[in-house]
């Protein structure tokens, strides 16, 4: 199989825009409005949005993340008032361009000047966006936020849609063109490096890129701070998409945990594989399980790499790290495991055939033929679910797409499956192809187009 086949097209990274303001304001019901999901919680409660969320959206072709962020609040009796405003401005200030929205029921406060004029010393474009004006007669409240001194006020309804459209305009014009770069257009296998500050994801891209016979350039990316590697071995071409820029930008462990993530995440938006860095050492980690996660949802193949292994000494040690991992990352468990040591080279050259494998998985298209026969074999097995006197059975399969897999089955009641079902055709279905690496969407129709 053609290891170079598909790819994504979005090889760049997916611009990041942060919603911020105060609590109360609307940001959750924004962020749905804009996404076309109901994702983000949404409650008349203050303070119910305390960690950021990221939501995929799109408009006239420009696809974006959107950040919803916690109710920034210079003085607040929550305990967690400090952390939320923490965590909305380092979103404001890593992301391509901020949403500030504000209350038009009410006149501009204190808080609302406070937050403009963090924003303004930021230097990330800001667009002003007032909220709640559900009846277009009242927008002449906007009139009342020039003061803020951001520039036009742009009067919408989360709630019902009113002035989305010309939000929307604004927004992508301020997002960051693509970068046309020189390599851009070489046909390579983009791989995420991610994993946690110092656990040697620099050494390891280092490692990676002056190995024997391959060609080395570096390839400025779209992400600040960040750098692709152009790594062409064994007459394949990779693109090394390295999140080791992560650096303690102030003492507070979340903030370092934060600008890991949204890293990972950028890094994520772009691969075909991701490899996950763990420490040996220090075993794995919530965040190590938070990023994985990402990865999944996100549909990207993954290969997870133990490094610092000679550091452990004990056979003993060894089968327990194996064991904790398998464990707590149960729900990527289709991910291939490799023992390295990025610092020595121990194993290291072992990725490049991993790659190349999860990858052709990842990529991979089967017969509607082959897929129907497996379906057979599994309506030879008799596993089924019902409700009543209504008895599950799937007609027909096909695959509908690559980068992951997603097989569409069709069924004469494909309300009745559920977890346990939809988990028992993934089991076979990885039993029945060759898809280690991959993650796989199922779909589930009612009409049968035979």
């Amino acid at each position: 199989m053609n290891t170079l086949g598909t790819m994504r097209e979005d090889t760049m990274s997916v611009p990041i825009v942060a919603v911020v303001g105060r609590p109360n304001v609307g940001k959750s019901t924004f962020v749905n409005r804009l996404s076309g999901s109901r994702e983000a919680i949404v409650h008349e409660q203050r303070g119910v949005t305390r960690d950021r969320s990221y939501h995929k959206a799109e408009w006239n072709g420009v696809a974006f993340t959107l950040v919803d962020t916690g109710g920034i609040e210079f003085v607040s009796d929550d305990d967690f008032g400090a952390s939320i405003r923490s965590q909305a401005m380092l979103a404001a200030e890593e992301a391509d361009a901020v949403v500030f929205l504000v209350d038009g029921t009410v006149t501009s406060t204190s808080g609302d000047l406070d937050i403009a004029k963090l924003l303004k010393r930021g230097g990330t474009p800001v667009l002003l966006v007032v909220n709640k004006l559900d009846n277009p007669a009242n927008e002449d409240a906007v009139w009342d936020y020039y003061s803020l001194g951001l520039g036009t006020p742009y009067p919408v309804s989360s709630l019902h849609g009113h002035g989305t459209g010309d939000v929307l305009d604004e927004l992508v014009a301020l997002l960051p063109e693509p970068d046309d770069g020189e390599d851009s257009d070489i046909e390579a296998v983009n791989v995420a490096i991610i994993g946690r500050p110092n656990v040697g994801k620099s050494t390891l891209v280092n490692r990676l890129s002056q190995t024997e016979r391959c060609i080395v350039s570096d390839v400025a990316g779209t992400t600040r701070d960040a750098v692709d590697t152009l790594v062409i071995h064994d007459d394949k071409a990779y693109r090394l998409i390295d999140t080791a820029g992560i650096r303690r930008r102030s003492q507070i462990n979340e903030s370092v945990e934060y600008y890991g993530f949204l890293r990972a995440l950028r890094a994520i938006e772009r691969a075909d594989v991701a490899l996950l860095l763990l420490d040996a050492t220090l075993g794995l980690t919530d965040q190590d399980q938070r990023v994985a996660a990402l990865a999944a949802e996100r549909g990207c193949a993954l290969v997870i790499l133990l490094n610092k292994w000679d550091a452990l000494t004990t056979l003993e040690e060894r089968e327990q790290l194996r064991e904790h991992v398998a464990d707590r990352l149960v729900f990527v468990d289709y991910a291939p495991k490799i023992s390295i040591s990025a610092l020595t080279g121990r194993s290291v050259q072992r990725i490049w055939g991993t790659i190349d494998t999860v990858f052709a998985h990842y990529s991979a298209h089967y017969s509607t033929s082959k897929l129907n026969t497996l379906l057979t074999e599994l309506r030879d097995f008799g596993h089924t679910v019902s409700k009543g006197k209504a008895q599950l059975r799937i007609n027909y399969v096909t695959q509908t797409a690559t980068c992951p897999p997603q097989f569409t089955f069709f069924a004469n009641h494909p309300q009745l499956v559920d977890d346990n079902y939809r988990r028992y055709l993934e089991n076979r279905l990885r039993e029945g192809l060759d898809l280690a690496g991959t993650p796989l969407r199922l779909r589930f129709k009612a009409k049968d187009p035979q």
